[in-house]
């Protein structure tokens, strides 16, 4: 396993523990669709492609950036290129597009550890790797904290309604 990124300014993390396996976290963010019903962003609207099993695993995710109200970029698709795997333990990507700029290289993800009480999930986002290019036009972090924060409640809520069928 790839030792964790180092914490920083360019870096985000939040943590919450869900009452459940990693396994059964791991299995929504290896699902292209459970990417789209965890968003807090509101900003991914669909997913196409198949489960995610190894680094360089992609798929499809149609946006919609309306939803952060900071840009007029409208609706667009993006490949989510995967650039950590390691089951039930660890899972990140970056996003590539169709655009004139080279891709913004930021990283998200979630580290997964088991306790007794279910799994302390961890996520990140880090913008550390993006290049003048996109800094000078967006402001980073695109995503909150309180986004990230949000997503783990709505991953616990889609965890357990999983598991419940």
């Amino acid at each position: 396993m790839t030792p964790p990124l180092p914490a920083g300014p360019e870096r985000v993390e939040v943590s919450r523990l869900i009452p459940a396996p990693a396994s059964a976290v791991f299995a929504v963010l290896a699902d292209p669709q459970g990417h789209v019903d965890i968003d807090a962003s509101g900003m991914l609207i669909d997913a196409e492609g198949a489960r995610v099993t190894a680094v360089g695993d992609r798929f499809t995710v149609q946006m919609d950036r309306e939803a952060l109200g900071d840009r007029p970029l409208g609706k667009y698709a993006v490949e989510v290129v995967i650039t950590r795997y390691a089951q039930d333990v660890e899972i990140a990507w970056t996003v590539e597009g169709k655009l004139a700029l080279p891709n913004p290289r930021h990283v998200f993800g979630y580290r997964l550890a088991p306790t007794a009480e279910g799994t302390r999930v961890t996520s990140y986002y880090d913008w550390s790797e993006v290049g003048d290019e996109w800094r000078s036009r967006v402001t980073f972090p695109v995503i909150p904290e309180s986004a990230l924060r949000a997503t783990l409640g709505i991953l616990e809520r889609t965890v357990r309604r999983r598991t419940a069928d």
